[in-house]
């Protein structure tokens, strides 16, 4: 064959295949389906896949409060259903899906493109026990009753404020902050909360001292006030985000703090009767460790594998 005709039929070889690879890429959501089909009910490692419906998915993303400035990481993404809405308007967060499925996992890679939001979302084929949950802000879930306890205390170690929302199923003690029912399905949504549990020495604005000891169940407190050596019982005191609140009988008048944690540190309001006071606290030694932030002696099998 003379040598323009090998270079001309060697150009078109190059145009057809640019033409079929063109053919090939996936542009709707259909196209994605038919190059990764995935059915509802399909066994999983740990859990099934069963599509979020969209109400749902919306409902999650708006209890958490997503903004643009969150990460949002599914846990169990499937096709990426939740993690793509967080991206789009009117959250336009960041996001990264979960999922174990390598063929959901591709499934959910292919809508990322068609959807048009490959720049803020990234799926990742990968185990929820063992990738790491990194700088999430709002983790969304729909997973099993014991997978959700089995994550718990992962959750738990997220920094303070962080949401979490599941659909379906709660975390047995760790009793939601809100929960709604959206087309007859259950979304539970709860707050991170700080770390408290210990002994915490006080001085308000007039350079008075007292001491409180404060004991942590999620985001529940217990524990009493010491003021002029005298202990009193805390009374309705919780813990939410950074948030913390409790109340105390201070000689037949009701008193309340409520302040923000920062690390080591609370800086609050201490009202007695009409009178109010700032205070600042700091931590005594160290943080008390609890069972309740802990993993379930029954969940190590997940992460063993």
């Amino acid at each position: 064959m003379p040598r323009c005709l090998r270079r001309s039929a060697a150009a078109v070889s190059l145009l057809l295949l640019a033409a079929a690879a063109g053919q090939a890429q996936p542009r709707s959501r259909e196209d994605c389906e038919a190059a990764h089909p995935a059915s509802w009910g399909r066994a999983g490692k740990d859990v099934p896949w069963v599509p979020t419906f969209d109400a749902v998915a919306l409902a999650m993303l708006s209890m958490a409060q997503v903004t643009p400035q969150d990460l949002v990481l599914d846990l169990g993404a499937g096709d990426g259903k939740i993690a793509i809405a967080a991206a789009k308007p009117p959250y336009g967060a960041r996001a990264t899906g979960i999922e174990y499925d390598a063929d959901l996992a591709k499934l959910a890679a292919c809508l990322v493109q068609v959807e048009g939001v490959a720049d803020k979302v990234r799926i990742v084929e990968g185990d929820i026990f063992k990738e790491d949950f990194g700088d999430a802000t709002v983790v969304t879930m729909y997973l099993l009753p014991h997978i959700n306890l089995c994550v718990r205390h992962r959750l738990l170690a997220l920094k303070p404020g962080t949401r979490v929302v599941s659909h379906q199923y709660s975390m047995a003690e760790w009793k939601p902050d809100q929960s709604v029912q959206i087309q007859g399905r259950d979304v539970h949504l709860w707050v991170v909360p700080a770390r408290v549990d210990g002994v915490w020495d006080f001085q308000d604005s007039q350079g008075t001292p007292f001491t409180i000891d404060l004991r942590q169940t999620f985001g529940a407190l217990s524990g009493e006030i010491a003021r002029a050596g005298v202990p009193q019982a805390l009374v309705s005191g919780t813990v939410h985000g950074l948030e913390l609140r409790f109340s105390f009988d201070a000689g037949g008048v009701v008193a309340s703090f409520s302040g923000t944690v920062r690390g080591g540190e609370i800086t609050g309001l201490l009202r007695m009767g009409t009178a109010a006071r700032t205070a600042t606290g700091r931590l005594r030694g160290a943080l008390r460790g609890g069972a309740w932030a802990a993993m379930p002696p029954d969940c190590g099998r997940y992460y063993d594998r």
